[in-house]
């Protein structure tokens, strides 16, 4: 539970659209009406208003301090796995925000490491939903190691790592498990695999525990698509990606409470 500070920093991220900026620019006006201070660059709590993009886009513009910074959505277009408050409550909301000590919740996230054949300096990444990677021309062929050990070669077209809370996202079109957000896990799911008599993969998704790091090492030298949540980047002469559950948190900010298998029934199931 946060203790109630005075003021309480704020900012707000927009979607973009006009029905968006128009409740960002009320919700603004409210919380500085009550008193609280709006600092886009040391925030302590994060407001997205528009969808799962949305939050994406705020949680990379603020990873870097994440154990200072808590989250919360409101969607204005299509449910959102992220965004738990609709445009009618924004006033609830924002008496919530300016009113009540808010309880923090934190789920996992995934930590990607890519390394260079030419050693140098070393890239690494914070995704909230999943890691893709792929290759810019023909099958992506890749070692798979977990723990240290050789696993498979892969063979297909490519390999999507994920956290739990982005086990709703891609990883699920590729047939993967929905995993609880609580989970400290990743989940390693394949893209159109490749078995025949002579190549073979396990075919199923691997859901690994915080402790497990699993490794991809290219097979041949070519270049690869990299994908963290939105961002797609392009590497070249990559010596192995390193991916495991990070050691930082995505903390959210609640107010009430946020079933999670009731957003998924609503979400894939519910008329």
């Amino acid at each position: 539970m946060r203790p109630k500070q005075e003021p309480l920093k704020f900012a707000i991220t927009s979607k973009g659209d006009a029905t968006s900026n128009t409740l960002m620019q009320k919700m603004k006006t409210y919380l500085v009406d009550f008193g609280l201070e709006y600092d886009e660059d040391e925030p302590d709590l994060v407001i997205s208003v528009g969808g799962d993009g949305t939050l994406l886009y705020a949680f990379h513009r603020y990873c870097q301090r994440l154990d200072k910074t808590a989250f919360v959505g409101v969607h204005t277009g299509h449910l959102g796995f992220y965004a738990d408050w609709v445009p009618e409550e924004i006033e609830k909301l924002v008496i919530a925000i300016a009113k009540t000590p808010y309880q923090i919740v934190e789920y996992p996230l995934l930590e990607v490491i890519v390394r260079y054949i030419s050693g140098g300096q070393e890239a690494r990444y914070l995704a909230l939903n999943e890691c893709t990677v792929k290759s810019l021309t023909g099958t992506l062929v890749m070692d798979v190691e977990i723990k240290g050990d050789l696993f498979e070669t892969f063979r297909g077209d490519g390999l999507c790592i994920s956290t739990p809370t982005g086990s709703t996202a891609y990883n699920k079109a590729l047939g993967g498990a929905i995993l609880h957000p609580s989970l400290e896990a990743i989940q390693l799911a394949e893209m159109a695999s490749i078995n025949n008599r002579v190549f073979r993969t396990i075919g199923s998704p691997l859901v690994l525990p915080a402790h497990h790091t699993c490794i991809l090492k290219p097979v041949n030298q070519v270049d690869f698509q990299i994908s963290i949540d939105h961002l797609s980047l392009l590497h070249k002469d990559v010596k192995l990606i390193q991916c495991r559950v990070a050691d930082e948190k995505i903390r959210f900010a609640r107010f009430r409470p946020f079933p999670f298998w009731k957003r998924v029934r609503d979400s894939f199931i519910a008329d």
